[in-house]
């Protein structure tokens, strides 16, 4: 059996919090991408503490990355081999050409065997040199950077370039390989609250 790790909205919003400033001071990102899902609500969260004072919003993109499959009925999803793109930037609008020259935060939720967010990193990269050599803007440098909230801590399948992995990675967490049930995949909340506050009274 797969160990099960309940997370609540409230620790969600803690681990965004207690890792904005960080985010801030070595990232300083005026751009996220948040891969769907899972990076939908974190990416959010972190925008409230990310605003600078009299600073707009910074502005949130999203693609739509599938890499896990379902078992069936009563088991935990596994990691599947395959990235499906469900969705992704419209290369023939000004969505791509608003990332050249920008300090981009990829956000997702749980850095798991790293295919998706591999494949997050390799795409856009080749997209945005696309951009750059089509609007004659090569000589403006793009940044990625990525934020999960949970890193799991096991040999990965995925790779990603030596300085994203040296200074452009920020996990809130460092967990073992077990599975992590997140609160906006719960059917019943107040049972995965319930559930996560029995973990914690475990621990204790």
């Amino acid at each position: 059996m797969v160990e099960k790790v309940y997370v609540t909205y409230n620790q969600v919003h803690k681990l965004c919090q207690n890792s904005a400033e960080r985010i801030l001071n070595d990232f300083n990102p005026n751009l996220m991408i948040a891969i769907g899902g899972g990076g939908y609500v974190p990416a959010r969260i972190l925008r409230s503490f990310l605003k600078k004072p009299g600073h707009p919003n910074i502005p949130i993109q999203a693609i739509g990355l599938s890499l896990y499959e379902s078992l069936g009925t009563g088991q935990v999803e596994t990691p599947g081999t395959k990235v499906t793109r469900t969705q992704w930037l419209d290369l023939s609008s000004l969505e791509m050409a608003n990332l050249i020259g920008k300090n981009v935060l990829i956000v997702d939720e749980v850095d798991d065997t790293r295919t998706t967010l591999e494949y997050a990193v390799r795409e856009l990269q080749k997209d945005v040199a696309a951009a750059q050599t089509q609007l004659g803007r090569e000589a403006e440098t793009t940044t990625f950077s990525i934020f999960v909230l949970h890193n799991k801590d096991k040999t990965k399948k995925g790779t990603l370039p030596d300085d994203v992995v040296k200074q452009n990675y920020l996990a809130a967490v460092t967990v073992q390989d077990v599975w992590i049930c997140y609160p906006w995949e719960a059917m019943d909340i107040d049972e995965h609250d319930r559930m996560s506050r029995e973990q914690e009274g475990q621990q204790k």
